[in-house]
């Protein structure tokens, strides 16, 4: 495929598996916004931050690359004194996992239980065909030492932070993290809104999954709940439903091209998915997430975890 390696080295910087030698980081900067009640929103270079903010301390949630844990720390510190008392992981790509071995030294991580076995073993991440990238294994320090299989509350700031399991979505260790009383959830990776989204096939992510996972999540949220996406700024019920829409009709379109018994080079050729080229970007083009739908619904995966349903 001609955009092949241009594709793999965008998405390579921004998944995670090869950034020290890429990005510069000394010039990154973080910026803080605040989203609703005590839930602050960190933007710096890989997925977005989270960060519960009260008289108990700091709950964050994710925590970028590691050259960037300084920044972020100090970012926390122009917020509030308070400790950091739990960092939570919505999956394990290292643009939100890589700060962990920093961060846990001064709090514990918690995640699904198939976040901390991907960071422990490592392993292939892709979209279980030609983009596919190397998922080092992680320190011990680096691992979450609280882990669930299905949710897990955090009752800290006057919040019963929930963290919700959605499974085989983004990757098959997804959660989605609520603030309540803030009004707030971060969706991690299952809702993006830089254009089509990456689903890593080869970690246990489907689309069926993502969209399944993502329904479940807005059907338990009020109508007015502001939404931190695993990249780009604060959105809304109505950027995710549009979201979902793009989701479903491609999926729709693919699936009926494999009732034809179209083959995925025929799909290509006769660009199915040129309704939603808008979607098409420099880290998920067409033809990448045409692909990606393919292998989803055909079961061409090999994730080393079996999804949870």
């Amino acid at each position: 495929m001609r955009t092949t390696s241009r594709v793999a080295i965008l998405a390579c910087l921004s998944v995670g598996w090869c950034f020290a030698q890429d990005q510069d980081f000394s010039k990154v900067q973080i910026k803080v916004s605040k989203v609703a009640g005590n839930v602050y929103m960190l933007e710096g270079a890989g997925g977005n931050i989270g960060a519960s903010v009260g008289e108990d301390g700091i709950v964050i949630v994710d925590d970028q690359y590691a050259p960037l844990a300084d920044k972020i720390q100090e970012a926390l510190k122009g917020i509030t004194d308070k400790p950091v008392r739990f960092i939570i992981n919505t999956h394990y790509h290292a643009d939100h996992t890589g700060g962990n071995e920093f961060f846990q030294k001064q709090a514990p991580i918690i995640a699904h239980d198939n976040v901390r076995k991907r960071l422990e073993e490592g392993g292939q991440a892709g979209n279980g065909g030609a983009m596919h990238f190397e998922a080092k294994p992680q320190p011990k320090g680096a691992l979450p030492i609280i882990t669930f299989d299905h949710d897990v509350t955090v009752h800290l700031n006057g919040e019963d932070i929930r963290a919700l399991h959605f499974p085989a979505g983004h990757t098959d260790g997804d959660s989605v993290i609520y603030f309540p009383k803030s009004n707030v959830v971060h969706m991690g990776d299952d809702f993006v809104t830089y254009g089509f989204p990456f689903i890593d096939v080869d970690s246990g992510g489907s689309i069926d999954g993502m969209i399944s996972g993502v329904e479940g999540a807005i059907a338990q949220l009020p109508p007015d709940v502001k939404i931190i996406p695993g990249h780009g700024p604060v959105s809304n019920l109505d950027d995710v439903r549009a979201y979902i829409k793009m989701l479903k009709e491609t999926r729709a379109a693919v699936q009926d091209a494999l009732d034809r018994k179209l083959t995925l080079a025929q799909m290509k050729e006769k660009k199915i998915l040129d309704p939603w080229k808008k979607y098409s970007g420099d880290f998920i083009s067409e033809d990448v997430f045409l692909e990606t739908l393919y292998n989803s619904l055909t079961g061409q995966k090999n994730g080393k975890f079996i999804k949870h349903n």
